[in-house]
């Protein structure tokens, strides 16, 4: 019965989205103030109801309730209980129920939140919130439902994906969703601005702490994601440009654009066309990353191979989306357009080569990912497109952005001196150079392009750290007070262009000078790598909740002495008829450390494992520089300016009288 009260909240909660997407947009278009108030209430309405939804589905899969499909396909009775909850949404029908109760989170947190937004295009936002939940709860309900009775009920389950039962596994996806759908209430502001036909600096303030919510959210979730399949899928690599890990850069690329045109929209009233554009492209991508997990299209760790009649439903829900959203900008956009002047050197001209660069690359991800999937439908021929692409094309454009990127906040708005600039730099500059060549003395032997990009990442750290000393005069007295007044989105700004800096340190370090070997291992078998000796002493055999495991012991020793003892594991689930591969690392700033082992599949090696082993340089300075532009995002969010968006409009006072 309590299954079937969750499938009962979702119909419901279609119906108050049907009349959130009517009504408040009826009254906007008639002055009525009733009816585009309207879409406050059923806002919070459809996201309580989704709310118990999600909470009906979490709570079959606790108790294992194997009278519902989704479960028995999902969980097992001998599942540790976190991985019972996050099951909930490991599966298609589950994951698309968060994704929906996202959407109306974001729904309800601007109708209670955002007081201060005029009345007509809170009514119109919550309108086109309301459009996109009706495409995505018809489509549960008729094709997705994910209370479905099985009858008679097994007497357990099959088990979720042994790969999906990890911690990072278990928070990486709904920090992913809560990025993807984030930037549905920035689509929203944008149309509703179309359809209103005004964007001014207000409407760019409103939309600002949204898009950089959406922003930290996807960003964490990426991270999280590369930093799950580094330590657990046991190849040794964080990124492969799989086209699902694409799916979520390429909205993280434009969105990063987007906050930074937003920018120039509020602060210099231009850019808005472009603005309204990126909004709409940024949702588009997430949504296009939707259709292509759940279309069929591919097979992949982190895709929902699915029944590809699903796919052309959202394929449908793409079109209108999309097409509708382009239409109407082609039609308003020209009429808005204006805004202040700016000359070729100044803030302005940074942020759009900043824009555009970031424009290029998400394009050239997008050509790599999409190219063979065109290219198997048209002529039924299958390609590969891989790293050497990705690498080649998108390298060439990010280094000149990442150069950009360490000027620009020097320039002045509307007219800069480039020249004044780059004389104020001299210092840095030499001390760059002398730096990146420390880099080539230190690491003969590698590529030329990966010290210049070290040289490069040094520079964006050295100038943002040298912009920000000059912004609050560190040197003089009173810094203190100066760093305590300065706007803490300034401060996150801050945080975020030297987390990008950190980041490139770590994908150069553990792409160029990454050293691997592979043998075949038995008891007495000593293998060296990096200055590393190991030493194979043997497999144990363990048992856990829901697997069994074989244990590597392996002895590390440096220069005679031992550093440490690690553990590499190779699992099986026997429901999940499954095994997978747990890698164990020696970590430190310097690098780290990893091995892995696997069953050899080579003749004449009986009783011998396959031992990976890896160095890699600098891979923590990934997750130190992910920390970093989360924080910096987060900083930013909490900047009042942010928080409270637009001054709400006051009355005149009243004149006093002389004798008042």
């Amino acid at each position: 019965m309590i299954p079937e009260l969750g499938q009962f909240a979702i119909a419901l909660a279609l119906i108050a989205a049907c009349v959130q997407s009517v009504l408040p947009m009826l009254g906007a278009a008639r002055g009525n103030l009733v009816w585009m108030r309207a879409g406050t209430a059923t806002s919070v309405v459809q996201a309580l109801l989704i709310a118990f939804a999600f909470g009906v589905l979490m709570r079959s899969y606790i108790v294992s309730d194997f009278t519902v499909l989704n479960v028995v396909q999902n969980s097992n009775s001998l599942k540790p209980m976190i991985y019972k909850i996050a099951g909930t949404w490991g599966n298609h029908e589950g994951s698309l129920l968060l994704w929906v109760l996202i959407l109306a989170l974001f729904g309800a947190a601007v109708a209670l939140f955002g007081g201060n937004i005029p009345n007509g295009l809170k009514a119109r936002t919550l309108s086109v919130q309301a459009w996109i939940s009706v495409g995505f709860l018809s489509f549960m309900i008729f094709t997705s439902n994910p209370f479905e009775r099985v009858f008679p009920p097994p007497m357990d389950g099959n088990d979720l994906n042994p790969l999906l039962q990890d911690i990072g596994l278990a928070i990486h996806p709904p920090l992913l969703y809560i990025g993807y759908v984030g930037f549905s209430i920035v689509f929203s502001f944008a149309v509703a601005a179309l359809i209103e036909g005004r964007v001014d600096p207000a409407w760019a303030r409103w939309v600002r702490p949204w898009t950089l919510a959406a922003w930290v959210a996807l960003t964490g979730g990426i991270a999280l994601g590369s930093w799950w399949a580094y330590y657990e899928l046991g190849w040794g690599g964080w990124w492969f440009w799989d086209p699902v890990e694409n799916v979520s850069f390429m909205p993280w690329l434009l969105g990063t654009a987007l906050l930074h045109s937003a920018i120039v929209t509020e602060k210099r009233d231009t850019f808005k066309s472009w603005t309204i554009l990126l909004a709409i492209l940024t949702f588009s991508l997430s949504l296009l990353g939707t259709f292509i997990v759940r279309s069929g299209l591919l097979t992949s760790v982190h895709a929902f191979a699915v029944d590809p009649e699903r796919g052309l439903y959202i394929l449908g829900l793409l079109g209108l989306s999309i097409g509708g959203s382009l239409t109407l900008f082609a039609v308003r956009a020209p009429a808005m357009e204006g805004g202040g002047l700016f000359a070729p050197i100044s803030r302005e001209a940074g942020l759009l080569i900043n824009n555009l660069l970031l424009a290029t690359a998400t394009a050239t991800v997008l050509f790599g990912t999409l190219y063979p999937l065109f290219l198997e439908a048209m002529t039924n021929e299958k390609i590969s497109v891989g790293p050497p692409f990705f690498n080649a094309s998108f390298i060439p454009v990010t280094l000149p952005l990442i150069i950009v990127m360490a000027i620009g906040p020097f320039l002045s708005w509307k007219r800069a001196d480039l020249a004044g600039v780059l004389s104020r730099m001299k210092l840095l500059l030499a001390l760059v150079v002398l730096a990146t060549l420390a880099v080539w003395y230190f690491t003969t032997g590698g590529p030329v392009l990966a010290v210049v990009s070290m040289g490069i990442a040094f520079w964006l750290i050295g100038a943002t750290a040298m912009e920000w000393a000059r912004r609050v005069k560190l040197f003089k007295a009173d810094a203190w007070s100066r760093i305590r007044r300065q706007p803490r989105a300034s401060h996150g700004m801050t945080l975020a262009h030297i987390g990008i800096g950190v980041v490139m340190m770590g994908v150069i370090g553990s792409s160029a000078w990454k050293e691997e070997v592979v043998a075949f291992a038995e008891p007495g078998t000593q293998v060296q790598v990096a200055g590393f000796d190991l030493t194979f002493e043997g497999i144990s055999e363990e048992r856990g909740p829901n697997y069994l495991a074989q244990v590597a012991t392996i002895k590390v020793e440096r220069a005679g002495a031992q550093i440490t003892t690690l553990y590499p594991e190779r699992r099986t689930y026997p429901v999940a008829r499954s095994t997978t591969t747990e890698s164990d690392i020696r970590q430190t700033l310097a690098g780290d450390l990893y091995l892995s082992i696997a069953e050899p599949a080579a003749e004449g090696s009986e009783g011998k494992w396959v031992l990976r082993a890896l160095y890699e340089p600098l891979v923590n300075f990934l997750w130190i520089g992910s920390a970093l532009l989360v924080c910096g995002g987060l900083l930013s969010l909490s900047d009042r300016r942010l928080r409270v968006g637009a001054p709400r409009k006051t009355r005149a006072p009243v004149a006093a009288t002389p004798a008042e």
